[in-house]
């Protein structure tokens, strides 16, 4: 692997998590590697906007007079470390000159990063997209480093091995938004913001359908070689309530909050209290290739 790798990251027009990408972008280029952003049309995608200012997620935040009294908001945004990074991210030259997806050639890479981001209205085209499913079906198939974190695992979780028609995840160990993460936001949301209750679901469960089957978790799970093959913070580890309580995130100097699984070429994390760790490990991941 080079010494200053070619790192692709791909993201939705909007409404991705701010702090997932702009942490992964500042401490990759920091390490030296390039980073080229990919959007939909090619124009500078902007993240969920709620993920920066906190607005509406107070039960009064539909009101436009009272929006910016936030008591819930400033607790659920992103924290200063990521909205500073993101600040700094949505200002480079990279990010504001994407490639379009249809432009991607994975050939012209040499590593994967998918961010993640939970509201519908942004996400589900990416998640969705065919072209992106081929690219990181292409990158797993080149043996490259690919990074996901959160809903960007789902995006992995979805691309299909061309040989053998099951997930590139199949017989990988992985983690990604563990339902409990998601379950906790939504719980939240549904009352504070109780006109918009599913903000944090980005697919809700069908009539019929068990609560949490549609969840992360459980649709990477159905992709994968046996639910074994899932991994979330063990019983026993050390510093599992630090890493499992939602409140607690990463820092450039504190990894005890985080959770992050590394199967050879493949680096996967839950959410974006991972992030700072999740962007190292994938840069040793990119190092070491």
């Amino acid at each position: 692997m080079p010494e200053a790798a070619r790192v692709l990251m791909p993201l939705p027009a909007r409404d991705f998590d701010p702090t997932e990408a702009a942490i992964s972008w500042s401490v990759l280029t920091g390490q030296g590697h390039h980073i080229t952003f990919a959007t939909q049309d090619g124009v500078a995608a902007a993240c969920d906007p709620i993920m920066i200012t906190g607005e509406g997620l107070d039960p009064w935040g539909f009101l436009p007079g009272l929006r910016r009294l936030r008591l819930v908001g400033l607790v659920l945004r992103a924290d200063a470390r990521g909205r500073e990074a993101y600040r700094r991210m949505a200002a480079s030259a990279e990010f504001r000159a994407p490639i379009a997806w249809d432009a991607i050639d994975p050939a012209a890479f040499d590593a994967l990063v998918l961010p993640g981001g939970h509201r519908a209205r942004g996400m589900r085209a990416y998640l969705e997209s065919a072209k992106l499913q081929a690219v990181t079906a292409a990158f797993f198939a080149a043996r490259k480093p690919v990074g996901a974190i959160c809903h960007g695992v789902l995006l992995a979780a979805r691309a299909r091995d061309p040989a053998t028609g099951r997930s590139v995840l199949y017989g990988r160990r992985t983690t990604a938004l563990t339902w409990q993460l998601e379950r906790a936001g939504w719980r939240i949301a549904r009352i504070t913001r109780f006109w918009d209750p599913a903000y944090y679901r980005t697919y809700p469960e069908a009539a019929g359908e068990p609560a949490g089957y549609m969840s992360v978790q459980q649709e990477v799970t159905r992709n994968l070689a046996s639910a074994a093959y899932f991994l979330d913070v063990p019983a026993d580890d050390p510093h599992r309530r630090r890493r499992t309580s939602g409140t607690v995130r990463d820092t450039e100097d504190d990894a005890t909050p985080a959770f992050v699984v590394t199967d050879g070429n493949y680096v996967s994390a839950r959410w974006p209290g991972d992030s700072h760790t999740f962007a190292h490990t994938l840069g040793v991941v990119i190092s070491e290739g």
